[in-house]
């Protein structure tokens, strides 16, 4: 299958994390993918705990923290499961779904560490776009700083699917980046970027360097309005979450909200699925 150009880093960090011995050295020596930072003091424990934090911070702060228990939730982009340790506490079951195999067999290696692996099962999302998981799977659907990564045409799908595998009733919070000033310069180098990722030879060499890596796999901003016009008839109860440092949006019809955690670049789309 063709790969498009941004998931070329993607693809070589799922081929360093399968080199190295643990999920400890993966954090140490890709830390650059998940974290942007590596170092011999660097291990898992660490890094699933950032994810403890952030999990419930997002939950509550959305509204979203209710019941969960007993719930199942499906995560867009999990990685090597920085999240995921904590989402399998906190619900009845986790779907975990990336784009790279070897990331999920880390995730399963981090679960099995510091979370409840008989809660968690697993989703290859091989072709970028596509959720191998049946309709009205999730009471909760959810994705942090993976739909930037995508394709546009592939973000919208995963959005669909989304939906899709969210029962009426139930929740997605969705993370996606928008456009901000410092793109004038940001866009056009990571398009030439994500260009010299299909160079033999040096494609591999940028994706693995932490700079270059950086700009390329940002291939997409969508703005709320893109998003809403494509889904917004598929959800009642639809809210943006946007940053404190950020002007609202202007969406006709849709609720606003500011949280202090939200990068000035991104937002979240939070709805009930009908």
């Amino acid at each position: 299958m063709s790969r498009r150009k941004q998931h070329v880093p993607w693809t070589a960090a799922g081929t360093a994390s399968e080199q190295q011995h643990s999920a400890d050295d993966v954090v140490r020596e890709t830390g650059w993918v998940f974290n942007n930072r590596t170092g011999d003091s660097l291990d898992l424990a660490e890094f699933v705990e950032t994810g403890d934090h952030e999990t419930l911070a997002y939950l509550q702060a959305f509204g979203l923290d209710a019941g969960i228990e007993g719930q199942t939730l499906v995560e867009i982009g999990s990685g090597i499961g920085r999240m995921t340790a904590s989402f399998s506490r906190m619900f009845a079951k986790v779907v975990a779904c990336d784009l790279d195999g070897a990331f999920l067999e880390r995730c399963r290696e981090t679960v099995a560490q510091f979370g409840r692996p008989a809660r968690l099962q697993t989703c290859h999302v091989d072709d970028g776009r596509t959720l191998l998981i049946a309709d009205d799977t999730a009471d909760l659907t959810f994705s942090y700083i993976t739909l930037q990564h995508c394709h546009p045409a592939d973000a919208m799908a995963l959005t669909r699917e989304a939906i899709r595998v969210t029962r009426p009733g139930g929740h997605i919070a969705l993370n996606y980046r928008t456009w901000t000033g410092s793109d004038a310069i940001l866009w056009p180098v990571g398009k030439v970027v994500r260009a010299s990722f299909r160079i033999p030879g040096l494609g591999a060499a940028l994706a693995r360097h932490r700079v270059t890596a950086r700009f390329g796999w940002q291939a997409n901003r969508l703005a709320p309005a893109a998003v809403l016009r494509d889904v917004a008839p598929l959800l009642d109860e639809v809210r943006l979450v946007r940053s404190t440092k950020r002007s609202a949006f202007g969406a006709a019809g849709v609720a606003e909200e500011t949280y202090v955690g939200v990068h000035r670049s991104h937002w979240w789309l939070i709805g009930t699925v009908r």
